[in-house]
């Protein structure tokens, strides 16, 4: 039997940030931003409470469901077209950076390194309860 997992997580979905480098002492320091770092943590919190066993060591297949919030200076007919799904996000975030900020978070909780995802489906919709669904399922077949 192939192991599968469906969680949600209650918040806005915020994109991996860039890189930020500062200068200390003549040495170059890298971080990552603050604003990816707390997200990622609340990632990995609600990953940790959905996951009941050793992270797995298999090939993975994970399906991200992102709901993004409805910018607040759409007008109600604009509004409504983007609950019934006639218009999609289509502007920043982008897609592959939520992704790369969840699948980043997941590492050691899910499973061990986010390169044995072999499979990844994403979507990204406006909602009025932003958040994430993922499934992960080992790829065994």
């Amino acid at each position: 039997m192939t192991f599968s997992l469906t969680f949600h997580i209650h918040t806005i979905p915020v994109p991996k940030g860039r890189p930020k480098f500062s200068k200390i002492g003549g040495f170059v320091r890298t971080y990552t931003p603050k604003k990816t770092q707390d997200f990622e943590t609340e990632v990995r919190e609600a990953a940790r409470q959905a996951m009941t066993r050793e992270p797995l060591e298999t090939p993975i297949a994970v399906y991200l469901y992102f709901r993004l919030p409805i910018p607040k200076s759409y007008p109600k007919k604009r509004i409504a077209a983007c609950l019934a799904g006639s218009e999609r996000p289509t502007k920043k975030p982008d897609l592959d950076n939520l992704a790369k900020s969840v699948l980043d978070a997941l590492n050691g909780v899910i499973y061990l390194d986010d390169s044995q995802i072999v499979s990844l489906h994403m979507t990204k919709v406006y909602s009025q309860h932003p958040g994430i669904d993922l499934l992960i399922r080992e790829q065994i077949e």
